[in-house]
């Protein structure tokens, strides 16, 4: 009977050890893809964002003139020129909910310096918390937008190519003057449930 239950300890060691491998090479493999995809820098862009999550734009109207309130879907006519877009939640990673529909205002002058957002689109966005004015932008510019496919699960195959045709950006983080161009996926998919827990475990860090 000891032997028998060494011989299950042993076993239950070897699989806890072998669970513990695996679940920091998928972890390592995570990270490797967000690097790969979101740019040397992709640590900081996870946490300074306040919402973070993969989308469809509903809608996108511009120019309009707000005052902030504080929310981002409470804006009353005012002095400040925005963009208003509308996104629905299609998977929530930080600062939203699953399924919310989510209005958000945009500086103008922000709205010029990345790539512009269009109806129908599928998106992973990382927006900054709202300011005083309830404005946000991406973070970053585009280094805070990731082009989805058709299915808005996976990155799209294209984002290089739309990333070269779109002018510089201000970035917003130290020692980068410009945001550098993001690897084309070519080993596969490259899925937002990937981006999604390497964004996570950045966070928690």
């Amino acid at each position: 009977m000891r032997a028998s239950r060494r011989v299950w300890v042993v076993a239950l060691v070897c699989l806890s050890n072998f669970c513990v491998s695996s679940f920091a090479a998928a972890q390592q493999s995570d990270q490797v893809i967000a690097e790969r995809v979101l740019g040397p820098q992709w640590k900081q862009l996870s946490r300074r964002a306040g919402m973070i999550f993969a989308g469809t734009v509903l809608a996108t109207v511009t120019p309009t003139v707000t005052t902030g309130t504080g929310a981002t879907d409470r804006l009353v006519p005012g002095t400040t020129p925005a963009v208003q877009l509308s996104f629905r939640v299609d998977k929530a990673i930080a600062g939203v909910e699953q399924g919310q529909v989510l209005t958000i205002h945009e500086w103008a002058g922000a709205w010029s310096m990345h790539r512009p957002m269009t109806r129908g689109q599928h998106i992973l966005i990382f927006l900054y918390p709202p300011s005083r004015l309830g404005l946000t932008s991406p973070v970053g510019g585009s280094l805070g937008q990731v082009a989805l496919d058709l299915s808005g699960n996976n990155v799209s195959k294209d984002m290089q190519e739309l990333d070269a045709q779109r002018p510089a950006a201000a970035i917003g983080f130290r020692n980068a003057s410009s945001p550098r161009p993001r690897a084309t996926v070519d080993n596969g998919r490259v899925s937002v449930v990937q981006l999604e827990r390497a964004i996570r475990s950045a966070r928690e860090e």
